[in-house]
């Protein structure tokens, strides 16, 4: 099988003592690439540097935690980073009124930022959304263009949201560990009223590891938990999982 963790955080501090050893154990998976994630201009900086020295990609974002801090020329500041071959998507961004670590406004207008900025330049969009759903929708309605393309990283949501952003916005899922959890059995509705047509897999490393690996540090050698789940779910076998899931993450980013 050939697989794609399509959010991680391989250049995370979490990994400073063994990044060699995850990243072979990642191959060792079967898991051929990932896109690790830019969280703030250091944190892409990082990203970026990682990308290029393990062959994966990176992604150039501010995440709604770091909303307040964010550059006033989004463009500008991501310039230099967005010419890089590595770099093949914005975000993280989007909105968390759970933790609310940065105004709402400024949540909403750094991502009304990124959604321009992916319009001016043709990268997907990585979004975070977490508690916010109709501001993020109203948002969407207002900014989002036919032909865009994204993914909504570790999507938790019911099946009625599911409908909306693949429908109505061509968005992809995100689907990670949490859908492995004993809880989350709205996201399992979700993935079964939507199909594998438009799921991509990712770990979110070191965060949310699935089952069987839940409370350790998670690692992109264990989204192959995750697609043993959504092969279970939609009765499918895991190399099917793996084809179109894969698939779908090449169109998304363009690779």
């Amino acid at each position: 099988m050939m697989l794609i963790d399509t959010h991680a955080h391989i250049h995370d501090k979490a990994f400073a003592g063994d990044r060699d050893a995850v990243v072979q154990r990642m191959h060792d998976a079967g898991v051929t690439s990932a896109v690790t994630v830019g969280c703030d201009m250091a944190d892409t900086q990082r990203a970026l540097e990682t990308a290029r020295e393990y062959g994966i990609y990176a992604s150039a974002g501010i995440h709604p935690h770091e909303a307040k801090d964010a550059p006033a020329d989004l463009a500008a500041a991501f310039d230099a980073f967005l010419r890089d071959e590595r770099a093949i998507a914005l975000g993280e961004t989007g909105l968390d009124y759970y933790y609310d670590h940065s105004p709402r406004d400024a949540q909403q207008r750094v991502l009304r930022a990124h959604i321009e900025l992916a319009r001016q330049c043709g990268k997907p969009v990585i979004f975070h959304h977490r508690d916010a759903y109709d501001d993020f929708i109203a948002i969407l309605r207002e900014e989002w263009r036919e032909g865009m393309r994204g993914i909504i990283h570790c999507f938790t949501g019911d099946p009625s949201q599911a409908q909306t952003y693949t429908r109505e916005f061509g968005l992809y899922l995100g689907i990670g560990g949490v859908v492995t959890f004993k809880t989350a059995q709205q996201v399992r509705d979700a993935v079964q009223s939507v199909g594998i047509e438009r799921l991509v897999l990712e770990t979110d490393c070191p965060y949310l590891a699935p089952v069987p690996h839940r409370g350790q540090r998670n690692e992109p050698a264990y989204v192959t938990a995750t697609a043993a789940k959504v092969s279970e779910l939609l009765g499918i076998s895991a190399e099917a999982v793996a084809e179109r899931t894969t698939a779908n993450a090449r169109t998304v980013f363009g690779l």
